[in-house]
């Protein structure tokens, strides 16, 4: 008699190896067989697959006869806090990592609510689920400790004593901090504390203080938060503020007896620096002219202070520089890189003052294509320090006494060779992002006086176009002469990114092709396409969370964004670690000097550029967490008032929203939107009521009320204003649907007699992270 059962086919090598890959943990052979419904005798056929598998390297053994891809992490690990993401994610590293190349990244989920807020430095026991891009989220079991661990906090005396209120927004407690231990800080005072891990009261863990930093009243203590919190160097070793103006005495007596070095003498060019209003220093300077021998074309000298002059390979200024990787730049204050000997002395350009730089020429052709190029180390004398404003004005043909000298014979030419410069990237179709920058004003007295859209100017892109010619120019120089290159890369964007974009934009009538090879005007078209429609910011933010983050390697994949197949920063090294790598391997390449790129340093290429990279999204994220705080310390008084904006992220647990005045992102929490259950449609980036259908989506014009502004943390709280909550209207009894349309309000509908549960914030699942993308 036939069986009744319907027979099963085994399963192929693949579909075994897309089972266990898209497993979020190792898994056993049980669980293999259970999903794939294998009974009796087939149990030996799986278990010869698997080995056949592992013998082929497909798959690797863990604890408990479990199985997980090669180089994947088991279940449970120690782990230890390496600090935070450019999207303040709290990431970790296994503390023992015996796999080739570098360790995965743990994302960890926040922490419950009483538990201490972890650390750079903290080892904990985490549980861990594989998630996408190869990273794992991390959920503690028990912390194990690690270094002491330090907080930045507010110093308050309440009824039951002495009290720290961190400044970390991580934190979800208080900590108890007795008069004994407060080193004589006053109440509303900002301390650098350290915790006594042992001692507690009252349920609080307690602290001392280790370093008093000054009255809250004062704003400028709000960046020095965001210096602590982020761990950024702000103090240089003796050694290495020694090392410096002695290399600046050595420059000065050189530069007084006439040059006693090799170097080209580029004194008598008219070559300017064009900065900000606000520029503490000025590394970079230009100057162009028609070029006599290409019709059309033009000829471009960009010269660069020579920082490899001063900073010697494996010197304590060398390594200082090194652990900085970059300056960072708050609204009130700079963390330089280098000490300000050099950063605001000998590598800054200053007008009419004599300064060693390394240079380049660029020769262009009337369609701006680099036809060549040339590198020198020279001397040279700035002859003007202009500001964008200044320049864009006399351009505009209203010149000022320092600018009026030099239009015809500088700043014209300028704008000559980017009209070129520009025809070259339109050529190429690069992506066309506009992302609009928060500048703060401060007062006199160090108060916010303002928050405004920095001003994006012709003259702004006249120095960027040049700056790409000249990054370009270095990286084609080093693949020539075969020397070590540290590139700046930008990947292409993800495929499964791609593919949830496709999806919204199809619903807007738009294609985003499939089946080949993406290219960043694709991109760019679209946003022209959507450009004054009611969708365009939505679109525009959707387009910015699909693409990669850049990055600094060794290993060259090419610039996306700019559609160059390579590049290399090499404009600034005063105040990025790459730049001055690439100086050194320029100096080396080229025979300019014996004070170049070691020939063992090529070694150590791979590591640098995961700590370049690495200290500089610390630096993106202590800057941006500077502005919120400046910003929250500005609107503070403006708590109650009804402010535009748009929703620029949706989540499990609410929706933030840009403030158009501001440009800052206040929280509206789940909690506070019109009853009803909330889905969250993480494919259409949108908020579904079960009930009524109201919806909230990405890239929505909504009106809001502040209703807290915390300068500590950087925090805003708004609540949807009432004619920013969309009509709605029971459901009708059907077949459940998702409903979303970019314009549209049509209900999800929930099964009849269900309940809507009570809605609680949720944790990282789900989440939206938004990743920047610098050139």
């Amino acid at each position: 008699m036939a069986s009744s059962k319907k027979t099963r086919p085994f399963p192929t090598k693949d579909e075994v190896l897309a089972f266990i890959r898209e497993s979020p943990s190792p898994v056993d052979r049980k669980e293999i067989a259970r999903a794939f419904h294998i009974r009796g005798g087939e149990r030996v056929a799986l278990k010869a697959l698997l080995k056949e598998l592992q013998a082929e390297g497909e798959l690797e053994r863990g604890g408990k006869r479990r199985v997980a891809p090669p180089g994947s992490l088991p279940e449970v690990v120690v782990a230890e806090i390496t600090g935070t993401d450019s999207d303040g994610e709290l990431l970790a590293k296994p503390a023992v990592w015996k796999g080739d190349g570098m360790p995965p990244v743990i994302f960890m989920a926040p922490e419950r609510r009483g538990r201490p807020a972890l650390q750079s430095g903290d080892r904990a026991l985490v549980r861990l689920r594989r998630i996408e891009d190869g990273g794992y989220e991390g959920r503690v079991i028990r912390v194990l400790g690690g270094a002491p661990r330090r907080l930045l906090g507010i110093y308050e005396i309440g009824e039951r004593g002495g009290r720290l209120r961190p400044t970390d927004r991580r934190a979800k407690s208080d900590f108890m901090l007795k008069s004994e231990d407060a080193a004589g800080a006053e109440p509303g005072e900002l301390v650098l504390v350290e915790a006594m891990p042992h001692h507690r009261r009252m349920g609080l863990q307690e602290v001392r203080v280790i370093e008093r930093l000054g009255s809250l009243q004062n704003q400028r203590a709000l960046s020095l938060i965001s210096i602590h919190e982020h761990g950024i160097p702000d103090i240089f070793p003796r050694a290495a503020l020694g090392e410096a103006e002695a290399a600046g005495a050595v420059t000065a007596k050189a530069i007084a007896a006439d040059v006693p070095y090799p170097r080209e003498d580029l004194r008598d060019l008219p070559l300017v620096t064009i900065d900000g209003a606000d520029a503490r220093d000025f590394d970079d300077a230009v100057w162009a002219e028609p070029d006599p021998k290409r019709p059309g074309g033009w000829h471009a000298i960009v010269a660069i202070a020579d920082v490899a002059h001063y900073v010697k390979p494996g010197s304590a200024l060398d390594q200082a520089a090194y652990e900085r990787g970059n300056s960072v730049y708050f609204p009130d204050r700079v963390v330089p890189m280098l000490p300000e000997a050099l950063s605001n002395g000998w590598c800054s350009l200053k007008p009419r003052e004599e300064r060693p730089c390394l240079a380049v020429h660029l020769w262009l052709d009337a369609e701006g294509r680099l036809q060549r190029h040339r590198f020198l180390r020279g001397l040279m004398r700035s002859a003007a320090r202009l500001t964008y404003e200044e320049v864009q004005a006399a351009q505009d043909g209203d010149p000022d006494e320092t600018t009026a000298p030099l239009l015809e014979t500088v700043i014209a030419p300028l704008y000559g060779a980017f009209a070129a410069l520009l025809r070259a990237r339109e050529a190429r179709g690069t992506l066309e992002l506009d992302l609009p920058e928060r500048q703060v004003i401060l007062a006199a007295d160090g108060s916010v006086a303002g928050i405004e859209p920095r001003r994006r100017l012709d003259s702004h892109r006249v120095i960027e176009e040049l700056m790409i010619a000249a990054n370009v120019a270095a990286a084609e120089t080093l693949e020539a002469r075969r020397q070590p290159c540290m590139y700046r890369i930008h990947d292409a964007p993800d495929p499964q990114k791609l593919e949830a974009l496709r999806e919204v934009l199809r619903t807007l009538d738009l294609n985003l092709a499939r089946g080949q090879v993406i290219k960043p005007h694709a991109f760019t078209q679209i946003l022209n396409k959507v450009a004054g429609e009611p969708y365009a910011p939505m679109v525009s933010e959707l387009i910015l969370r699909s693409q990669s983050q850049a990055a600094y390697a060794p290993r060259n994949i090419g610039h996306f964004g700019l559609a160059l197949r390579r590049y290399a920063h090499f404009t600034s090294p005063i105040r990025r670690y790459a730049d001055l790598l690439v100086h050194r391997a320029l100096i080396a390449g080229l025979g300019l000097g014996d004070d170049g790129l070691p020939a063992e340093a090529a070694a150590g290429f791979e590591a640098a550029g995961l700590q370049i990279s690495q200290t500089e999204r610390r630096a993106q994220a202590a800057e941006r967490d500077a502005v919120d705080r400046f910003t929250a310390a500005y609107l503070q008084d403006k708590v109650g008032a009804l402010f535009a904006g748009r929703i620029t992220g949706v989540t499990r647990f609410g929706l933030f929203v840009m403030l158009h005045e501001s440009g800052a992102d206040g929280l509206v929490p789940i909690s506070t939107l019109p009853d009803d259950y909330y889905d969250h449609d993480e494919t259409h980036h949108c908020l579904v009521g079960r009930r009524w259908g109201r919806q909230y989506r990405l890239g929505e014009e909504v009106r809001v009320r502040l209703v807290e502004a915390e300068p500590i943390s950087g925090g805003l709280v708004v609540q949807l204003a009432d004619d920013s909550v969309p009509d709605a209207t029971p459901e009708e009894e059907g077949p459940e649907s998702t409903g979303w349309h970019p314009l549209g309000r049509s209900p999800k509908q929930r099964p009849k007699g269900r309940k809507a549960p009570h809605r609680r914030a949720g944790g990282r699942k789900g989440r939206l992270r938004t990743r920047g993308h610098k050139r």
